[in-house]
């Protein structure tokens, strides 16, 4: 393999490749990136065995070959190259070596044979469905947030894709819960996608699908899947990941459809008291107190070890007087999903979970379960 690539071209491409491989791995050929030139063309592969994102960028071929090279290593050396300069790479498959060269520098990297490296990629997917890229990064940040990070619930490490029937309408609903709350994106199913398996897609394949649309300019995501895997294919990137092997709790149940004591307000408003009154706690994790009552909304925060705070906001609520306590943290993580002038608070009574919605978009919903204070 003989080529040379714009050294910009180079390390975003490596960029997006490498953060997938584990710093530490029993298996040495994971610690590598697999490249392979043919055609006008440089196309990077690397995986952790459970998840691969795969890139293709252009570069001069003077030779295809294929060979694969230590991850981390390679993207160091060419982040500290200096910009504008193209990069030579030449393999010399008797040694197994990389030979780098770019303006007066000079590498040679130890690389391990083509062979040993394992695709997840390929096999059959028999669903397949396109979604607009901005759909999709909408429904992972607005939901992401509330991913589970206890390992001994697995089935919770992730985010639910499914197909939700509601009021008649069948929508493509992303789902995340870790006990204490939950976040529900949904969006119109587009076409392909209504017999598509409920499938749980990892966490870390989120934070990538993620990272990588942040660099997309493509407006659409093809997605296929099976009932063990899922793939993303966008530019010349393709991410492709393990689902988790569970199954997602029944996670309508804990949506109450009878809590009708409604609060309405300013979600940055509301955000910044919120803030304030935490202030006097060390412990983000400490309860925030709301005392409604017709019209006025009291915030309260009391800490034994530094003191208390309080404050009121005029809000619009009508109903009987309540107080119930909440997650601060909780509280702003899933106030900050909230976009527009207006959110809407659904309360039922102290010790019932509390349903949270935007004004502004019918496809959010929040759950959130109170605190004793």
């Amino acid at each position: 393999m003989k080529l040379t690539i714009d050294r910009a071209l180079l390390l975003k491409a490596l960029g997006h490749v490498q953060s997938v491989v584990e710093r530490r791995t029993t298996i040495p050929v994971l610690a590598n990136v697999l490249m392979e030139a043919r055609d006008g063309s440089l196309s990077f592969s690397a995986t952790d065995l459970d998840i691969e994102v795969q890139e293709k960028v252009r570069a001069e071929v003077v030779q295809s070959g294929a060979t694969t090279a230590p991850a981390h290593l390679l993207f160091d050396i060419v982040r500290k190259l200096p910009d504008g300069l193209d990069v030579e790479l030449d393999h010399d498959a008797g040694a197994e070596r990389l030979h780098i060269r770019a303006g007066r520098s000079r590498f040679s990297l130890a690389c391990l044979a083509r062979d040993e490296f394992p695709s997840l990629s390929e096999g059959d997917f028999p669903y397949q469905f396109k979604m607009e890229s901005d759909v999709i990064t909408k429904m992972i940040d607005k939901t992401r947030f509330a991913i589970s990070t206890e390992e001994t619930r697995y089935y919770l490490n992730g985010i639910y894709l499914h197909i939700r029937e509601h009021d008649g309408e069948r929508r493509l609903c992303a789902v995340a819960t870790d006990g204490h709350r939950l976040a529900m994106a949904s969006e119109e199913a587009p076409e392909g996608s209504l017999g598509i398996p409920g499938v749980i897609i990892p966490r870390k394949a989120v934070g990538e699908l993620r990272k990588l649309l942040d660099d997309s300019e493509e407006p659409m995501v093809e997605v296929s899947l099976s009932e063990s895997r899922i793939r993303f294919v966008f530019d010349m990137v393709v991410v492709s990941t393990k689902l988790i092997d569970g199954t997602f709790p029944d996670y309508e149940r804990v949506i109450p459809s009878d809590n009708d004591r409604v609060l309405k307000v300013s979600p940055e408003h509301f955000a910044k008291a919120v803030d304030r009154v935490a202030t006097v706690s060390f412990e983000k994790t400490r309860a925030v107190k709301l005392a409604l009552s017709p019209q006025k909304l009291e915030l309260s925060v009391t800490s034994p070890d530094a003191g208390s705070a309080s404050e009121e906001l005029e809000v619009d609520y009508d109903s009987s007087p309540l107080e119930i306590g909440f997650n601060a943290r909780y509280l702003l993580d899933i106030n900050a999903q909230l976009d527009g002038s207006e959110s809407r608070f659904e309360f039922k009574d102290p010790a019932s979970p509390t349903v949270i919605r935007s004004a502004e978009d019918d496809g959010l919903l929040f759950v959130l379960m109170p605190m004793r204070v």
